[in-house]
């Protein structure tokens, strides 16, 4: 019998070996001292960089970071803003660079599919799992928010900033009419027989000053997301299974056409209404309704700087109800963190402690940012008027999560959403019919082969 020489065993094994014959007690200590030194020390403190929105990244910076860093004082975290439309090919030049600049990512729902592709993120639930606390409980996430950074069975992301398409309401607009208040159980059939009463006078001029409704009419990104609910609440599918238009058919026409019709309701000009058109027609009071994205509820019915409006007096809700559920649409914004980071742990650090029960409690209720997990919207959060919006948010995820609806789940969604962005425009502005518009959406969707 020969023995192996010890230069020819597998490094695995030399490994396994060598740790044989250290004590348990040494072991732990050294992966524990490994483990501190992956957060830093106060001798050899980590710096990491995060991409994030320019719309939050400063609050992020300012309000979030200090909070971080009392639970680790070794981790320097610098977070750079950038504008929406410049926000995704800047990860992608970063991620597949030689040389990137970031550790982490805040990444936009539909964004996942194409930048998880590159192959340079992070498995989270795998690669990350050693630095994650046992009481970090993934299963507490709801499933909607979860879902959105999850790619290919691959969990790349957490949710940092969920959001989700609500109906917006002025109780005092809806008295004055004579309408009761919106409940999650107003149907279509319903808010189309009240539109009419909404448009009125409701300051005692002698002439119409207020409308119904105010939302994304004008060609964006975001605006087949409307129709897109309304979709969703009639029993109607975007993408089918297989990865097919879902939306070219006579549900899909009533959709679209249902938010053309909330046109002939809009102030003057809601043509070119969008987020930002849309979000101040309503906080100064011109509009009983609004479909928005629902984080705007804080600076909307709470922050006396950017509304009109008192806090009693704004509503908050799911979209109104098809022959199948309510509507709603998912937009989360995703933390994710680089394979090519030279700082993983300590960039898993920051997103574990902002998505943990902890942390997520500390970014709702200082920040006002929506939370993902089912804890958090159970309890009661420090503020009241989080109260209705958290059993609202719990409503629409499970809603989200029924229909599906979310923008198209695939490497090319934003090529495809360019594509429904533009047959939309083209049917508000009378081009073409709308079952013209989807149908010819239809055809160059089935082309990119999602």
């Amino acid at each position: 019998m020969t023995d192996t020489p010890r230069s020819a065993l597998p490094r695995r094994a030399v490994l396994a070996g060598g740790l044989a014959m250290v004590p348990a007690a040494a072991i732990s200590q050294r992966a524990e001292a490994q483990s501190v030194a992956g957060l830093g020390t106060a001798e050899k403190p980590i710096a990491i960089r995060m991409l994030a929105n320019s719309a939050f990244s400063a609050q992020w910076q300012s309000l979030m970071v200090p909070e971080f860093n009392k639970k680790f004082p070794h981790i320097k975290v610098t977070i750079d803003g950038v504008p929406y439309n410049e926000h995704l090919a800047k990860i992608m030049l970063d991620l597949t660079g030689a040389t990137p600049t970031y550790d982490l990512y805040a990444i936009d729902d539909p964004w996942v599919p194409q930048v998880a592709e590159t192959g340079q993120l992070l498995d989270l639930k795998k690669d990350a799992n050693a630095w994650t606390a046992a009481d970090y409980d993934w299963d507490d996430f709801n499933a909607a928010p979860l879902a959105a950074s999850e790619w290919k069975g691959v969990q790349y992301g957490v949710p940092l900033r969920c959001n989700m398409l609500l109906m917006f309401y002025n109780r005092t607009h809806f008295a004055k009419a004579g309408l009761p208040a919106p409940t999650p159980k107003l149907t279509w059939d319903e808010f189309r027989a009240q539109m009419p009463k909404l448009v009125q006078d409701v300051k005692g001029t002698g002439s119409v000053n207020a409308w119904a409704i105010s939302t994304y009419f004008t060609r964006d990104s975001l605006t087949p997301t409307i129709w897109q609910g309304i979709l969703s609440a009639y029993g109607g599918e975007l993408i089918d299974l297989q990865g097919k238009p879902g939306f070219n058919n006579e549900i899909g026409v009533k959709a679209l056409q249902t938010h053309i019709d909330l046109l002939a309701f809009a102030p003057p000009g809601a043509r070119a209404h969008g987020f930002t058109e849309s979000l101040q027609a309503f906080r100064q009071g011109q509009v009983a309704t609004m479909f928005q994205w629902g984080s705007v509820f804080k600076g909307t019915a709470v922050d006396t700087a950017s509304t009109t409006l008192k806090t009693d007096e704004v509503g908050i809700q799911v979209m109104p109800v098809g022959t199948t559920r309510p509507g709603t649409h998912r937009g989360i914004w995703n933390g994710s963190v680089s394979r090519k980071s030279a700082n993983q742990q300590a960039a898993w650090a920051l997103l574990h402690w902002l998505t943990s029960k902890e942390g997520e409690r500390f970014h709702a209720n200082v920040v006002g940012a929506f939370p993902a997990r089912k804890s958090t919207l159970s309890a009661k959060p420090d503020s009241d008027w989080l109260v209705p919006v958290y059993a609202t948010l719990q409503h629409a995820y499970e809603v989200a999560q029924a229909g599906r609806m979310w923008r198209p789940r695939s490497a090319k969604s934003d090529r495809a959403q360019s594509i429904l962005a533009d047959a939309t425009a083209r049917a508000f502005n009378g081009d073409v019919t709308v079952a013209e518009a989807l149908a010819g959406a239809a055809r160059q969707i089935e082309r990119l082969r999602l």
